[in-house]
């Protein structure tokens, strides 16, 4: 009897140093947050999340511009294209204007001949022709510069 009273006593000493375990652990053991903390992180998440969607809207508007603008540069560089060939045609329409008037004067000079009248009254009409046509370019570029700018006026 003596045995089961000493195995008594052990196994409630055993309970007891168990019982003191699991309340050290439940006092050790970290609380979790509070209903409180949880909402405030919750909220944090929300606005982290809407703050998130603004930004890559803001990105979105930006690409767009970004596209819009490349379009616009990419239109001015064919029209300074289209007013570079214009003014070497021009170029090129003076220099035939300069030499028919330099024949022009030649001729006066030993009695003119009506087909070098002609041909400097022609050389002169293309040439007003050429200077119409890139006056025409150069304001067709200026109004495709301020079409934008009068639109988001």
């Amino acid at each position: 009897m003596t045995e089961i009273a000493d195995l008594e006593r052990r196994i409630t000493a055993a309970l007891d140093r168990i019982g003191a375990g699991l309340d050290g652990l439940g006092a050790a053991a970290p609380a979790g947050p509070s209903e409180a903390e949880v909402q405030a992180m919750q909220d944090a998440i929300e606005a982290e999340r809407t703050a998130n969607s603004q930004l890559e809207e803001r990105v979105k508007s930006l690409h767009e511009q970004r596209d819009a603008l490349a379009a616009q540069v990419e239109a001015l560089r064919a029209s300074g294209q289209e007013a570079q060939n214009l003014v070497q045609q021009l170029r090129k329409t003076n220099q035939h204007l300069q030499d028919s008037l330099q024949s022009v004067r030649e001729g006066a000079a030993a009695g003119l001949e009506p087909k070098v009248i002609d041909q400097a009254m022609k050389s002169e009409l293309d040439g007003l022709r050429s200077a119409r046509e890139a006056d025409r370019a150069e304001l067709d570029e200026i109004l495709g510069a301020l079409k934008p700018l009068l639109k988001e006026a």
